[in-house]
């Protein structure tokens, strides 16, 4: 029975998200097919009155960890991380939608294959306004494909991630990285030899904007890039050829490319 896995969903929010998002991100969590045992929300600094209204409204099916001051996606999740009851996590973002069997369906690859430390799985994009489907994203499914796969690009729609706590904490738990915390995260765990795997099904709707796209571009963007890259290099995932040809590749999309041609790249090219 899938009941009898115990498992924490860890979601973390902020100032500057939209309440109604917020709220409906909460809702589609809590009416699942299989629910989970407890809701960690880590509240990253200072949050808006309305954000506050919804964690009151939640109260009885939180657990709340507060950061002091913002400090980013990466040292929000850090901190919770450990605060999580259970050994199974699953992470959710503050403004995407689950499908109503999302951990029902995730929890099940951990039934069948006890060595598995990270499932995910696809993505619906929608507008963030209408929720009108715009493309799917599109992840690998096997862990011998997600290895390949890591090398160039984010092996994971992390929204989806359900992951064991125990190999996060021996992968050195997440950090702070400009934009690229959780592609930082999943390497490191990669890095270290477990084994991952994404469903074929859509478990989150997940909503986008054209500001999304602009984040990821600019030298700042780039730069950080770079030291993902770096570090992926130190760990073994890339040999000096990879290394150097995936700069080259991102130079030129996320420096070189306008933001309207990055757009389309995004969203046409990489799904």
């Amino acid at each position: 029975m899938m009941n009898d896995f115990k498992f924490s969903v860890l979601m973390s929010v902020y100032g500057k998200d939209n309440p109604a998002w917020f709220r409906q991100a909460l809702q589609s969590v809590l009416n699942q097919s299989v629910a989970p045992a407890e809701v960690v929300l880590a509240a990253d600094g200072p949050l808006t009155d309305e954000l506050e209204a919804v964690i009151t409204e939640f109260k009885d099916n939180l657990k709340v960890v507060r950061l002091e001051k913002n400090s980013g996606r990466g040292a929000a999740l850090g901190y919770a991380v450990p605060q999580c009851k259970y050994d199974l996590i699953a992470l959710m973002d503050a403004d995407d939608v689950c499908r109503k069997d999302r951990f029902e369906k995730t929890l099940s690859q951990f039934k069948n294959n006890t060595s598995l430390a990270v499932v995910g799985g696809q993505v619906q994009e929608v507008d963030a306004e209408t929720l009108s489907p715009i493309t799917l994203r599109k992840v690998p499914l096997t862990h011998t494909d997600i290895y390949q796969y890591v090398k160039t690009r984010m092996p994971f729609n992390n929204q989806t991630i359900m992951f064991k706590k125990s190999a996060v904490l021996d992968s050195g738990n997440f950090k702070p990285f400009h934009l690229l915390e959780d592609y930082y995260m999943w390497a490191r765990v990669i890095a270290k030899g477990y084994k991952t795997a994404n469903l074929p099904d859509v478990l989150v709707d997940m909503r986008v904007s054209p500001a999304m796209y602009e984040r990821r571009g600019g030298w700042k963007y780039f730069l950080s890039n770079k030291k993902l890259f770096d570090e992926m290099k130190k760990l073994g995932l890339l040999n000096l050829r990879e290394y150097y040809y995936t700069l080259v590749i991102r130079f030129g999309v996320q420096v070189l490319m306008p933001n309207c041609l990055r757009n389309m790249f995004y969203q046409k090219v990489l799904r």
